[in-house]
């Protein structure tokens, strides 16, 4: 039981830092647009990072939620 609630920690804090590396990407997507000096690619590299974050989030949210038997 211990194993587990160790891997829940480490998936926590994975998770924690997947959401703060998403975060990141936006707040830096925004500039570049602020900013007028836009590099077109270097945002869809950016924007696919960032979605790529957001898969690893989820699943790693799908494996912390218990499943439910109706």
């Amino acid at each position: 039981m211990d194993d587990d609630i160790l891997d829940q920690q480490v998936l926590q804090q994975e998770l924690k830092q997947l959401r703060e590396a998403h975060r990141q990407l936006d707040n830096e997507i925004q500039a570049l647009r602020e900013t007028g000096a836009v590099d077109m690619l270097k945002v869809g590299r950016m924007k696919k990072i960032k979605l790529k974050l957001k898969d690893k989030i989820a699943a790693i949210e799908d494996s912390l939620t218990p499943d439910i038997i109706a």
